[in-house]
């Protein structure tokens, strides 16, 4: 959802996120656009089961960090300050206290919500991988199924029998998809 209807600079966008009535919402800025996320229940599970098991495999390996909703930005790129629902990185750095990630993470995943064109979320995945992603997995709730885009152009679609697995950047990283959309409290 477009929040405000002209096109801004990275400067201008970041003077508007600590505004007070900004201080609760969820801004990135697309292209120029200021886009506000408005996840779900259904959203917030979902990656919250990814989160632990990517979390657990990085948190024992020590493979990088693993972030939610952390803003990236590429230096370069005066239109874009992103928000993957999900981030992982395996830089060696201090830990970013204010402001955006100077970088795109290497595994950017993204949750689709019910107000996202597949068309934008898709180009998400090409923006990501063209700007220092390796993998992008796009998440789709009311299809129960994962795309991972991949820096070779290779696009894997994952259905709820198949392994999730982060590839070379996460080697021995696996998640059956169906425990990506598992409710704790179904059967």
């Amino acid at each position: 959802m477009t929040v405000l209807e002209r096109l801004y600079t990275i400067d201008e966008f970041e003077q508007l996120l600590p505004l007070p009535e900004n201080g609760d919402r969820l801004l990135e800025l697309i292209n120029g656009e200021v886009v506000e996320k408005m996840p779900t229940e259904e959203h917030g599970m979902i990656a919250s089961n990814i989160n632990i098991e990517l979390g657990s495999y990085v948190k024992q390996h020590k493979a990088g960090r693993v972030g939610i909703e952390v803003r990236h930005r590429v230096i370069e790129d005066r239109l874009n300050s992103r928000l993957p629902d999900i981030s992982f990185t395996r830089a060696q750095r201090p830990v970013v206290k204010r402001g955006s990630v100077p970088h795109l993470p290497d595994i950017a995943i993204e949750i689709k919500s019910p107000d996202d064109t597949i068309k934008n979320f898709r180009e998400k995945a090409d923006y990501y991988l063209a700007n220092g992603a390796q993998l992008v997995w796009l998440v789709y709730p009311q299809r129960r199924m994962v795309e991972v885009y991949s820096l070779d152009g290779d696009v894997e679609i994952l259905l709820e029998g198949d392994l999730l697995t982060g590839g070379d950047v996460l080697p021995g990283f696996s998640m059956p998809v169906a425990e990506v959309f598992a409710d704790p409290l179904a059967d």
